[in-house]
């Protein structure tokens, strides 16, 4: 069911009445979700109202305001893209040339080109974890992961979550501009735009920064998370913004100002036809995840560094803009509480994002059980004693996994019994079994090697 977007906020709430209703749910949503603090600007294209609440490090006590920069995590990625397709529109590359024609490290994947990196369709492995990449340099570290052997299908015919693309789009940028990523970024892209940079890793920013946050379950303390990205993976998770920030990138992506040429901002939301991410969005376009919502597609992205979580969202057909960041883990359940009350509040239906879980007819796939590689990750589907499947990844704790008709499934939690989005599985089209399984959008290989 499509939203409708009411053309001025309803009659019985004036902008600062409608500011003041969404101030007071974010700041009871922050103590029901122990948040430390949190910040939420929504553009309308008309008005703009930015709230915010709390405290940006419990530890020194300081205040988190409308400029306070919070780790975004994965929504570094999204800048990154814009970049690379900046420095397409600009002709130093071509979006659908191979991306080994800029970067020696992928000479063994030649058909992987730089469009498929920039949406997750090229079969590249995400990549090691940060502190195995912190004890190496970016050419080792893609030389290593980016090999015939390990690509999880041909590219161009299907989705993975890749750190390591994005590790290669930042060493495309560096090879291109001559510059470090940090630098080319923060002057080609983040100080047009009106932003002061801020990156993880900064002994002296130059700005009011966040701190993640992990919250003690028990006794509901909240602790200041380390961030730990590797320096490499920096064009994948480095940034640290605001949600003024992140609404002012959302504006470029929908064409409301002139950072992104018009013809970057639509190139950025073409969807891949080839792009299934699964649980994480409906689609996929070059550094956007496109969300349906009725008869209208949003575009933005998610992000969680080590105790934060941030959310963009962009219509382009409406105008609206939301941006979102929490720094605690239970921001990304605040965040989904918030796109409710801002449903009720505004007739906006903001899509949160994540796949509810998929309840279609379920199924028994005895021929799911086996070993799925992607890259050094281990999943591990094995029949249990009650006759359901479970899902260990790297020798974690199995969890019970429901399986639908349709080849997707669910994740039961074990301590609950609430089922959360998993996956899906695939068959091979010419032998019918089943060889690979995609959970949270990273795709594993079937090997049966143990």
């Amino acid at each position: 069911m499509p939203y409708t977007i009411p053309a001025a906020p309803p009659a019985s709430r004036t902008p600062s009445l409608l500011r003041r209703e969404l101030r007071d749910r974010l700041e009871a949503l922050a103590r029901t979700h122990r948040v430390p603090g949190a910040q939420l600007v929504l553009d309308t294209g008309t008005d703009v109202i930015s709230i915010h609440t709390g405290t940006a490090d419990i530890s020194a006590g300081t205040l988190l305001t409308a400029e306070t920069a919070v780790p975004l995590g994965s929504l570094t990625k999204p800048f990154t893209a814009a970049l690379v397709m900046l420095l397409a529109d600009d002709g130093d590359v071509d979006l659908d040339e191979s991306a080994a024609e800029h970067l020696q490290e992928l000479r063994g994947v030649p058909g992987v080109t730089i469009r498929q990196l920039l949406s997750h369709t090229g079969g590249l492995p995400t990549g090691p974890d940060s502190d195995t990449a912190a004890a190496t340099t970016a050419a080792r570290y893609l030389l290593s992961v980016c090999t015939a052997g390990d690509l999880l299908f041909p590219p161009g015919t299907d989705f993975s979550y890749s750190n390591a693309a994005y590790v290669a789009a930042g060493r495309l940028v560096e090879s291109v501009t001559g510059m470090p990523w940090a630098e080319a970024i923060r002057s080609l892209l983040l100080e047009p735009l009106g932003v002061v940079p801020a990156f993880i890793g900064d002994t002296a920013p130059a700005r009011p920064v966040a701190a993640g946050h992990a919250v003690n379950t028990a006794t509901g303390q909240a602790l200041v998370a380390r961030q730990n990205l590797a320096p490499l993976e920096a064009p994948a998770g480095a940034l640290l913004a605001s949600a003024a920030d992140l609404a002012a990138f959302g504006n470029a992506l929908i064409g409301r100002n002139v950072i992104l040429p018009p013809a970057v901002a639509k190139d950025m939301r073409r969807p891949e036809p080839a792009a299934r991410p699964g649980t994480l969005a409906d689609g996929w376009s070059p550094g956007l995840a496109l969300y349906e919502q009725g008869e209208r597609v949003w575009y933005g992205h998610d992000g969680n560094a080590q105790g934060t979580s941030c959310h963009l969202r962009t219509d382009p057909e409406s105008g609206v803009v939301v941006a979102f960041t929490g720094n605690a883990g239970g921001a990304t359940a605040l965040w989904r509480d918030l796109a409710g009350e801002l449903a009720r509040l505004t007739g906006i239906r903001v899509p949160p994002g994540g796949h509810p879980v998929a309840g279609g007819r379920r199924a028994a796939l005895p021929g799911c059980v086996g070993t799925y590689r992607n890259g050094t990750t281990t999943y591990r589907v094995t029949a249990g004693p009650d006759g359901e499947p479970a899902l260990s990844v790297d020798g974690d704790l199995a969890l019970p996994l429901i399986c639908y008709a349709d080849l997707s499934c669910d994740l039961r939690d074990p301590a609950t019994g609430s089922l959360e989005p998993g996956g899906r599985f695939h068959r091979d089209p010419v032998t019918g079994s089943i060889d690979r399984i995609q959970i949270s959008g990273r795709t594993a290989r079937r090997t049966d090697d143990g």
